[in-house]
């Protein structure tokens, strides 16, 4: 009885979080039209864990997140994202936040796939303006949102990573669909905000690592993801 009672408390948690995911997406004042379009396609995971940078939630968060990179095209057709929440994180201020998601982006790593390899398309040094993070040998930029963001379109109620496929990106730049929806998706920043984050480029011209936890960091500094395996 205790079990199923726990099992019927996990899910309602998660039932909540999808929720509350949902709903933050669909406010009209969300910049982010590719999320909006994860959202109407059903193109989207959504898995609860327990603390942010734990080595059990990474551990929860490897297994799954494995099994989204497998059922996703390697074509990039369609538009995808895994969404991890982890409810019982309360980060204080942003740098506790950006410190667990690069905890929790380093256990990924060091508990991939032997054999997954880093996704050839992207580099592997988070220094290089072509880095991604890869895991199941996909490219995967990582957006992290959380309460004490100071950006608003990052600022939900519970910490969470969102895991996009590169390859998604790169096939809107070949249908010629990349420029127009960037340009949509800053104006509507600007528009909530009043201003862009100053960590915001292009992919190629400054490593993407900067990005994704949302702090606005100084040039001098240094992503502390290494890789340790090939």
């Amino acid at each position: 009885m205790t079990e199923h009672r726990a099992s019927t408390s996990a899910r309602t948690l998660e039932e909540r979080a999808e929720a509350e995911f949902r709903a933050f997406v669909a406010d009209p004042r969300f910049p982010c039209l590719a999320a909006k379009g994860v959202m109407r396609s059903e193109g989207f995971w959504l898995r609860r864990y327990g603390v942010l940078g734990s080595a059990r939630s990474s551990a929860s968060l490897g297994g799954d997140l494995a099994a989204f990179v497998a059922e996703v095209p390697h074509d990039g057709a369609g538009l995808h994202s895994f969404v991890a929440v982890f409810p019982r994180s309360v980060p204080t201020d942003e740098c506790e936040f950006e410190r667990r998601l690069w905890e929790t982006i380093q256990r990924l790593h060091e508990h991939d796939a032997p054999n997954a390899g880093w996704d050839p398309t992207v580099s592997a040094d988070p220094d290089d303006p072509h880095f991604s993070f890869s895991f199941g040998g996909r490219a995967l930029f990582v957006v992290g949102i959380h309460p004490a963001s100071s950006r608003l379109a990052r600022r939900f109620r519970w910490p969470a990573l969102v895991f996009n496929p590169h390859a998604q990106f790169e096939r809107l730049r070949a249908h010629g669909r990349f420029a127009p929806l960037r340009a949509a998706v800053r104006e509507r920043e600007i528009a909530l905000q009043g201003s862009l984050n100053p960590n915001l480029a292009d992919f190629g011209e400054q490593s993407e690592a900067r990005q994704y936890s949302g702090r606005a960091v100084g040039a001098e500094w240094r992503c502390p993801f290494h890789r340790t395996r090939s």
